[in-house]
């Protein structure tokens, strides 16, 4: 018997699970990361042009190249390791460093991407961020830390991982222009376990800034969209007070759906992608397993404070435009109506005309009739007499009462004649 073929995507399929496994990290050491989009229409952009980018700093190394069409690479470039993924609008890069430098978040570590190759970008930055790995200290150390290296207001700071370290971060950009997080893994936490925090903390600054894309675009759509609804509240209002004709306020209400569907189909990546960015968050957040730690709010309750009410400001925007849409739907299929029962009614009256002119039609076709039998008579009789004149002296009688023998059987004649005829056609 022969072997079984396989599908061809079979071991693409099975190994993309594997595709990009956590980086193994130890403490100290740092990362330095960094999300580049592009402005416009990421999501079809030209993923060579991304992948170009990472060769030509490869280059710069004289590391081997990835594979072609390939959507991450990790390997080693100089002393350093590089970890690279290309995602549906963005591409990231996370270059991690042994040791902790002698300036904790030292805007000199960013240097590991040369200026003119970050110049060179496909797309802008959308955030970058100094991750800092130390051995835990005691909770009074990592407290003193905190205080000098994060803004007290906003920092947020839990115990992870069953307590296997403690990570900190304020989500706000520092003068150097990163953000800043740290993280304080406890003596014997696995390498891969530090990998997995410091990957996971990248992924929710990430996640949360391409969320507030979704937040940004509403924020723009919402005073069009208030001018709109007030535009189709007026025009309903004139529909119940039959302030204007209705196919003129047809009209604008098909000009205001046909807007609606157009910033709906806009929107409509965004609002996707902004839900599944929120939900990965969220994700990310949850697989921490946060703990309190010295009373602090944690990631969970910052994104609860801070973060959830954009997405809910998202989620709502985008079911008041819908909710337009399907409004303006209605009054229009609602105008159509009464659009259509008023032609309706146009219609009928036409053809109730339409039967009177055609029974004033018959009538006078009638009495053109009458006259008809009376001329085809007249000419009958006439013809009739000059042939009959001849014999009428023989017989001894006067034209006149000739004519007027043969005056009523000709009239008789011709009635039943066109009589006759007349049956017929109809």
């Amino acid at each position: 018997m022969p072997p079984i073929a396989d599908h061809p995507l079979r071991y693409q399929l099975a190994n993309e699970l594997h595709a990009r496994p956590f980086p193994s990290l130890a403490a100290p050491g740092r990362a330095v990361y960094l999300a580049i989009k592009r402005p416009d229409e990421a999501e079809s952009r030209d993923r060579q042009a991304d992948l170009d980018h990472l060769i030509a700093l490869l280059d710069r190394h004289g590391t081997d190249h990835p594979k072609p069409g390939a959507t991450h690479w990790f390997g080693q470039i100089g002393k350093h390791r590089l970890k690279w993924e290309s995602h549906t609008e963005f591409v990231t890069y996370t270059v991690f460093i042994d040791g902790t430098g002698a300036k904790p978040f030292d805007p000199d570590d960013f240097d590991v991407f040369p200026e003119d190759w970050l110049e060179a970008a496909p797309g802008q930055r959308i955030t970058s961020a100094l991750i800092r790995i130390e051995p835990r200290p005691s909770a009074e150390e990592i407290a003193e830390r905190i205080g000098e290296w994060f803004v007290s207001e906003s920092v947020a700071v839990s115990r992870v991982q069953d307590d296997c370290a403690v990570v900190a971060g304020d989500f706000r950009i520092d003068p150097a222009g990163h953000m800043r997080f740290a993280v304080f893994p406890s003596e014997g936490t696995g390498r891969r376990r530090i990998g997995r925090i410091v990957q996971r903390l990248a992924e929710i600054e990430t996640y949360k800034t391409m969320s507030m894309l979704g937040f940004q675009r509403v924020k723009a759509l919402s005073p069009r969209m208030g001018e709109i609804d007030q535009e189709l509240s007026r025009l309903m209002s004139g529909m119940t007070d039959r302030a204007a004709p209705a196919e003129e306020t047809l009209q604008a209400l098909l000009a205001v759906s046909a807007e609606l569907e157009s910033l709906s189909a806009q929107a409509s990546f965004r609002f996707g992608a902004t839900a599944a960015y929120e939900a990965i968050v969220h994700q990310r957040i949850e697989v921490m397993r946060e703990e309190r730690f010295e009373g602090r709010q944690t990631f969970n309750e910052f994104m609860m404070r801070r973060f959830d009410p954009a997405m809910r400001t998202v989620k709502s925007t985008q079911g008041r435009l819908q909710a337009m849409a399907d409004r303006a739907m209605r009054a229009g299929d609602l105008l159509r109506t009464r659009v259509d029962v008023a032609r309706s009614a146009q219609n009928q009256a036409l053809l109730e005309s339409m039967d009177r002119r055609a029974d004033l039609q018959l009538r006078l076709q009638k009495t053109v009739e009458g006259f008809s039998v009376v001329a085809i008579s007249y000419y009958a009789v006439s013809l009739l007499g000059y042939l009959l004149y001849p014999v009428a002296e023989p017989l001894g009688v006067s034209k006149g009462v000739l004519t007027a023998a043969i005056t009523l059987p000709v009239v008789a004649i011709v009635f039943l004649a066109v009589r006759r005829i007349r049956t017929k056609l109809d």
